[in-house]
């Protein structure tokens, strides 16, 4: 069992980290690559190693899509070699599960692989995920939302509810509530708040289509 993700300058700390430990408490795999292999920046700085690059990943049991700053969201949508979108398209084929946390969600959109699913994301992108008039954003601000095999989740912290989720559907109950215990998530906040819709916290972003495939010799 193989949980991949794909991961990029500029990628949001706990969308990847969180989950990560989640499944690795599960002891499921987690392979984390990058469109080239080396020192990769998270959001505000940190920096981390991925060893493998999009050619060396295998095929994955799951494609698990974090969010990250706006402007590499940007960046990665409007390549128009498609290298990340076209990355995230072949490795959904063979997926059991097609998975997001945070703005990844927009992510799964723009490669169109949230066509005719139901999908969330983090409060501030639900106007922009809105933008794919064939996404159905669900009401609300869920932690997390499974329609068939396309599991999304909200903002950031999310991601820890969404990966327990994933363990449950792919190793069963008893084995979510232990990672549960073993990592004591019992989530009790100091403080309350409410959150608000606002607009989309990203600019329009024209998405080059798909490249024709290269003819037969």
């Amino acid at each position: 069992m193989i949980i991949g993700m794909p991961v990029y300058e500029g990628v949001e700390l706990l969308d990847v980290a969180g989950p990560y430990e989640m499944f690795r408490w599960a002891d499921i795999d987690v392979e984390l690559v990058a469109k080239s292999p080396g020192l990769v920046r998270f959001n505000k700085g940190f920096r981390f190693e991925v060893q493998k690059a999009f050619a060396d990943a295998g095929r994955w049991d799951v494609l698990f899509v974090p969010g990250g700053d706006p402007p590499a969201l940007v960046e990665l949508m409007r390549d128009t070699e498609r290298t990340f979108l076209d990355f995230l398209i072949r490795q959904s084929e063979q997926a059991k599960f097609v998975c997001s946390v945070c703005e990844g969600a927009l992510l799964l959109a723009a490669a169109g692989l949230l066509d005719g699913f139901e999908a969330t994301t983090h409060w501030r992108f639900i106007a922009c995920l809105k933008r794919f008039p064939k996404v159905t954003v669900v009401d609300g601000f869920p932690r997390f939302h499974l329609d068939r095999n396309r599991l999304t989740g909200g903002g950031v912290s999310s991601g820890l509810d969404e990966a327990l989720k994933l363990i449950e559907l792919l190793r069963g109950t008893e084995v979510a509530q232990g990672v549960q215990q073993a990592t004591q998530y019992y989530p009790d906040p100091p403080v309350t708040s409410e959150i608000a819709l606002g607009p989309c916290a990203m600019p329009v972003v024209a998405i080059p289509p798909p490249r024709p495939a290269p003819a037969p010799a």
